[in-house]
């Protein structure tokens, strides 16, 4: 029986782009269905770039306006891989030609934005969903359900950390390709919607609404020479981010977010502590989740580390990949999401984070810069 087609434009073809090509590529072999990915077109504004990004992984055609792209009718998906100034813009126009969305994170420069975002889809019905991926880590999709399955018991604390250490230098421009996360006007923010964001969805999806927060941010390089104007300006992004928040179920969390550690260049980590049990893990060791259980018997009991390779359905999406004992890698997690979002497709039933669950982000964002700003305790406002 002839596979229907799920006819993929691009916008954007940076590191991220790069990710979701592998994922189309890959998801066809590990994860059948009755969708066939196709790479119908490749869309950026440098004609010479997209026409080789376009070659090498395997798009039909190219564009230079998306506007185009998202009229074409042989497109049905919409790939948003651009700066975050402009999902907004590109979303809601793929909303009106009926296109599927999937959009990078976050979803929008702000929760304003969000909304309009999230009432465009809900009325026009279209399939969305936000590239939050570390969801789709096996180890932390493990974590997931031993949380659903009240292992944990009551939850005390949420803690989360992601450093990096690539914008320490002074003389680093900002803005322009490549550095458009260091300009405000293209990002929103600094690391608080960039690395921080990771850690909020993953901490939602695990732990619950976020009901105040109380943050200070940094700005350690005041001033950069920008890009596009050849001009010396004020750097807006936060370098540095902490915050504390409460959760709605009681717990309390505590996030970090830099990136000035160096020696760091994407250490991303995260602990939940529990009255019954404890969880940690490590995106530098991915595919393992450290345990600790009290229920296990005193002379045993300590912190055991779960190699989560395992091909029975006790470990989320290992059966459709190797062996027990061997361990795939962080480009899986994009695979996982885009064969999650096929089966979405299929079942009628939504996989998230859609729109509206990424919204929920993007308040908490919001609330974090107003905290920082005005010294503060700040309530999350309702998604």
């Amino acid at each position: 029986m002839a596979k229907k087609q799920l006819r993929v434009g691009m916008i954007g073809y940076g590191f991220m782009g790069r990710a979701h090509s592998n994922a189309y590529k890959q998801v066809g072999q590990f994860f059948p269905s009755n969708h066939q990915v196709v790479l119908k077109a490749a869309c950026a504004r440098d004609a010479e770039k997209i026409k080789a990004f376009a070659e090498q992984w395997g798009y039909e055609s190219t564009e230079t306006e998306w506007k185009k792209l998202v009229e074409r009718p042989d497109i049905d998906v919409i790939d948003i891989c651009t700066p975050n100034n402009m999902h907004k813009e590109i979303a809601l126009a793929a909303t009106a030609n009926k296109k599927a969305i999937l959009c990078e994170k976050p979803l929008a420069m702000n929760a304003a934005e969000g909304r309009e975002m999230v009432a465009a889809v809900e009325k026009a019905g279209v399939p969305n969903m936000v590239w939050y991926n570390y969801r789709r880590i096996p180890a932390v999709t493990l974590a997931k359900k031993l949380v659903d399955e009240g292992r944990l018991g009551k939850i005390f604390h949420y803690r989360a950390k992601f450093l990096q250490d690539w914008t320490i230098k002074a003389d680093l421009p900002q803005g322009g390709q490549g550095l458009w996360r260091l300009d405000v006007a293209a990002a929103g923010s600094g690391v608080s919607g960039d690395l921080l964001a990771h850690c909020i969805d993953t901490s939602i999806w695990l732990n619950g609404r976020l009901d105040s927060v109380c943050a200070m941010t940094e700005t350690f390089v005041k001033e950069r020479m920008h890009n596009l104007t050849g001009k010396v300006e004020k750097v807006g992004i936060d370098d540095a981010c902490t915050f504390m928040c409460r959760y709605a179920n009681g717990s309390l969390g505590n996030f970090e977010s830099t990136r000035y550690a160096r020696g760091h260049k994407a250490l991303y980590t995260f602990e939940i502590n529990g009255e019954n049990m404890s969880l940690f893990w490590d995106l530098h060791d991915l595919h393992r989740l450290q345990v600790f259980d009290y229920k296990d018997e005193g002379k045993i009991r300590g912190w055991k580390s779960v190699h989560v390779t395992d091909n029975s359905p006790d470990h989320p999406y290992m059966d459709k990949w190797w062996v027990p004992g061997l361990a795939i890698g962080y480009d899986a997690s994009f695979t996982h999401q885009v064969a999650d979002f096929i089966q979405g497709l299929e079942t009628g039933k939504p996989q998230g984070p859609t729109f509206k669950d990424a919204l929920e982000t993007q308040c908490v964002l919001d609330a974090i810069l107003d905290s920082a700003k005005g010294g503060k305790w700040v309530t999350v406002a309702k998604s």
